[in-house]
């Protein structure tokens, strides 16, 4: 009357078909990498967008200050060249073209601190735009970097 074989059969069974309609921890995970890939890839994009639309938005503002300076470099001696204005009384206004420096203000050849020449506030001004036009580059590469690499990952997905 002892009958534990039939009981374990029915048992096996029953588990089987329960753990044959669930989907595994590996197309879990795989369902999940793929849902934060997805979300990644919008983030990235929507980065992109608002960077580069900072960018537009930037440009005229440096596209409205360039005329007032001339721009210089020598290849051989330097890496980075300088808008220059020229003021009255011998006032040399320099802004680096990548924006990382302070402006450099000359007279004469001898380095001033301060000037109340107004020419030193539009030169302000571009050394800002300037800074920030090249942290826009910046992070729209970098943005553009992990954008490809999101539609890569969901491609091979």
């Amino acid at each position: 009357m002892n009958r534990p074989f039939p009981f374990l059969l029915v048992v096996l069974a029953a588990l089987c078909l329960v753990s044959c309609n669930q989907p595994s921890r590996v197309e879990e995970y795989k369902a999940e990498k793929h849902r934060l890939d997805s979300t990644r890839l919008v983030e990235q994009q929507r980065s992109l967008a608002y960077y580069q639309t900072q960018l537009d938005s930037l440009m005229p503002v440096a596209d409205s200050l360039l005329p007032l300076f001339s721009y210089e470099k020598n290849e051989k001696y330097q890496d980075h060249g300088y808008y220059v204005a020229k003021g009255r009384n011998g006032l040399r206004i320099l802004v680096r073209d990548d924006g990382k420096e302070p402006v450099l203000l000359y007279q004469n050849g001898k380095r001033l601190n301060t000037s109340s020449d107004p020419m030193m506030d539009r030169a302000r001004h571009l050394q800002i735009v300037i800074a920030d036009i090249k942290e826009l580059e910046r992070r729209i590469f970098r943005t553009s970097l992990e954008e490809q690499k999101y539609e890569k990952r969901l491609q091979k997905q």
